[in-house]
């Protein structure tokens, strides 16, 4: 045990911690008191202990949530992460583009040779979406579009190789065009009055389809007729749809016949309805889409 001497000596340690000091600024020419304060040692170290403890829980705030971590050896921006993974995204799409835009060169090679068109295999490309502001809400229109462009194309004339119903020329092409669209014919082929297509009337937010296979050449929004898809087939044939709401496929891809492509629509400033404008030219030429397809 402790003797009674190391008791006192300990005491009185503790008692000076303890004992009242006066701090007081005196103005030197009248002796006046302008401040006071009682101070102890025990209040002083209390206090530079309890404002280096706040300056320490400054500085971890702020090397911890703001941008002064960078400083820190191990840290990085914290844009960083953001900016690649954008970049990514940038590099995919790029990537994909430069895909398509070869394939249609090469498409459009072998149409200047006479050859038959390719259909382009892009499932070597990794497609990287964004799904963070997806949502899986459906509207009730929305539902009542999906339901009739699903039943619009359960006819549609797809090539299946496995299915030997097919033979080698008929996957070559159909030898009638399909039908792009079911209506009513407002204005027919006119190539006296500038007129160079047919003009075919629907129900809104119609299916429209390709009439053979192609390539599409043309994919863009234009002042006069809105947004209006090209496409490219054998033969020398061109077909034009124009005046869509809305557009399927991009420039480069290839599509089959019967196809959706676009959504019926009233684009463009020559437009004055909603109706689908449909060209077809063979060897250069406008001809009447009456004389090849079936209405």
């Amino acid at each position: 045990m402790p003797s009674m001497s190391e008791n006192t000596k300990s005491k009185k340690k503790f008692g000076k911690l303890r004992n009242k000091y006066r701090f007081v600024l005196i103005n030197e020419d009248s002796f006046e008191e302008r401040f006071s304060l009682r101070l102890s040692r025990l209040n002083v170290f209390s206090l530079f202990a309890a404002l280096s403890l706040f300056w320490v829980f400054i500085m971890i705030y702020l090397m911890a949530f703001t941008s002064l971590r960078e400083y820190i050896p191990g840290y990085t921006d914290p844009e960083l992460k953001p900016k690649i993974y954008q970049l990514n995204l940038t590099l995919d799409s790029l990537e994909t583009q430069l895909y398509y835009n070869e394939q249609y060169i090469e498409n459009i090679r072998r149409l200047l040779r006479g050859e038959d068109l390719i259909e382009g295999d892009s499932s070597n490309i990794e497609n990287v979406h964004d799904y963070g502001n997806i949502t899986n809400d459906k509207s009730k229109e929305d539902s009542l579009l999906r339901f009739e462009l699903e039943k619009q194309s359960e006819y549609n004339i797809y090539y299946h190789e496995s299915e030997k119903v097919y033979t080698e020329s008929f996957n070559d092409g159909p030898k009638v065009y399909f039908s792009p669209l079911t209506g009513i014919i407002t204005n027919k082929f006119n190539a006296n009055n500038n007129h160079f297509g047919i003009d075919i009337v629907a129900k809104r937010n119609d299916a429209i389809k390709a009439i053979d296979n192609g390539i599409v050449v043309l994919a863009e929004w234009t002042i006069n007729t809105g947004y209006v898809i090209v496409l490219q087939h054998t033969g020398n044939v061109i077909s034009v749809y124009k005046h869509n709401s809305a557009l399927l496929k991009h420039a480069g891809e290839f599509v089959k016949a019967g196809e959706l492509i676009s959504i019926i629509g009233n684009t463009g400033e020559q437009s004055s309805g909603q109706h689908l404008h449909f060209e077809l030219w063979i060897n250069g030429s406008s001809v009447d889409p009456l004389a090849y397809i079936s209405l």
